[in-house]
């Protein structure tokens, strides 16, 4: 835990009583603050008064003797109307702040020099801050990772010299850390997403962008450039001062990081030179995952990482669950579990990345379909039809691609090895890759996943990959 000492002896409210808001009590409390805590659930205050937090209902304080409101990332700040919380803390001028902000002072306070890097991007965030934080391991420094990737960033080891904290931060925490300063920030890409929360995609842009203006001016930006709305906020970063260093995936740049063959690039005062290869490395297959690479590499460069380090680091790296995890190998079968594919643009980019493949999708469909993947359609051997989406799935597919409704998981799985196994081509590939939600026959995407994982396992003779393969 961090203790937050920043508040000690004031009083704080936090609403939000679910891991990061239960995360910030215990750091408020350990630090020396007065904290009374509620929630919107009756259940989530039960729990928490069972362990000893101070529960008191936000409607009935007294806000002039809160010094702040610590508000849990997924009540909303603005959009669609901000929360009653919040509209109380305004109207007593009592600040709105988050668990990233109270890290971000605590820091200031405690570590100042400790390293920071904070990830942010629509896509691919939770494994470039895995990454990161496993290019540091393997190199022999001290980091851990946390933050929207699952564990609270106050429920991470105390701050100190030389040791890192890697955290993902969502648009939403980013909302709430108006001091925001890591020495290296990573903007991956932007597109359209949570706009129900923030109300227009130029106001999620902004929040976005927000993170890597932060970056302290010994440290670095480290921006995608492949979108407008990254390249555009790279120019305005470096525009002001900033220390930015751009990566592309699809071209080379003149001054900045680039992907070319499969090779991370480096050009820099008029020199090129190879970074690290990726060619080889299953965990990290793809043009997405490349993007992650080629960012995470950046970010530890300016941390003073070699490029054998990185290459060592990227060689070694599992890859997250759930995340194109390659599971094992039966002959020349490779099982791939998928599962946080929960979109048609997440499917997308793992059948991208095959040639044969036995792809098992559905679940719970979202408003389009599959038609928006016809173009990945010969790459696919046969479908395998789950959940309540099977049926429009099917139609989609009827005279383009082979499939067969197998309805569960179960079934699927052993449809489609057997079809893998007794095919002739050279490098079959079972692939979950749902395009849908979960929540038909699952309570979430890693149960699902979960289960495709030990489904794989019984099936005899599935040797497992090793790390990095």
């Amino acid at each position: 835990m961090i203790p937050v000492t920043t508040f000690a002896g004031k009083r704080v409210a936090v609403f939000g009583l679910g891991g990061s808001g239960l995360a910030s009590v215990r750091a408020l409390m350990a630090g020396g603050a007065n904290v009374i805590a509620f929630d919107d659930s009756a259940q989530s205050v039960t729990k928490a008064a069972a362990e000893g937090i101070a529960i008191a209902d936000l409607r009935q304080t007294d806000w002039s003797k809160i010094a702040a409101l610590v508000l849990a990332p997924g009540v909303p700040l603005t959009h669609p109307v901000p929360h009653w919380s919040v509209g109380l803390a305004r109207s007593a001028a009592v600040e709105v702040i988050g668990d990233i902000e109270l890290y971000c002072r605590e820091r200031r306070k405690v570590a100042p020099d400790s390293p920071f890097v904070a990830i942010t991007g629509t896509n691919g965030k939770s494994t470039t801050t895995a990454l990161i934080a496993h290019l540091l391991n393997s190199a022999g420094h001290s980091a851990e990772y946390g933050g929207n990737i699952g564990t609270a960033i106050l429920s991470l080891a105390p701050l100190r010299p030389g040791h890192a904290h890697v955290i993902e931060c969502s648009s939403y925490q980013i909302d709430l850390a108006p001091s925001l300063d890591p020495r290296i920030g990573v903007l991956l890409n932007l597109s359209e997403d949570h706009l129900d929360r923030h109300g227009s995609f130029a106001n999620y842009a902004a929040v976005k962008e927000r993170l890597v203006a932060g970056v302290q001016p010994d440290g670095a930006a480290i921006i995608g450039v492949d979108d407008n709305w990254c390249a555009a906020a790279a120019d305005r970063i470096e525009h002001c001062g900033g220390p930015v260093v751009r990566v592309s995936v699809r071209r080379q740049l003149p001054d900045g990081i680039y992907v070319e063959a499969g090779q991370i690039m480096r050009a820099a005062g008029g020199t090129t030179r190879a970074i690290a290869e990726l060619g080889g490395i299953g965990s990290l297959r793809g043009l997405h995952n490349a993007q992650n690479a080629a960012c995470a590499a950046g970010a530890v460069l300016a941390l003073g990482l070699s490029e054998a380090a990185i290459q060592k680091g990227f060689c070694s790296f599992p890859g997250l669950a759930h995340r194109m995890e390659q599971v094992g190998r039966k002959g020349a079968v490779l099982f791939v579990n998928d599962s946080k594919a929960t979109n048609v643009d997440s499917a997308a980019q793992a059948l991208a990345c095959f040639g044969d493949i036995f792809w098992i999708a559905g679940g719970k469909p979202k408003t389009g379909g599959i038609s928006a993947l016809a173009g990945f359609f010969p790459r696919i051997r046969k479908a395998y039809l789950i959940g309540e989406a099977a049926k429009e799935f099917a139609a989609t597919l009827e005279g383009k691609v082979g499939y067969e409704i197998a309805g569960t998981l179960d079934r699927a799985v052993a449809l489609a090895a057997r079809d893998a196994q007794e095919s002739n081509v050279k490098e079959p590939v079972v692939l979950l890759s749902p395009a849908c939600a979960s929540f038909d026959q699952y309570p979430n995407f890693e149960v699902r996943g979960t289960a495709f994982r030990e489904l794989v396992g019984k099936l005899g003779g599935v040797a497992p990959m090793k790390e990095g393969s």
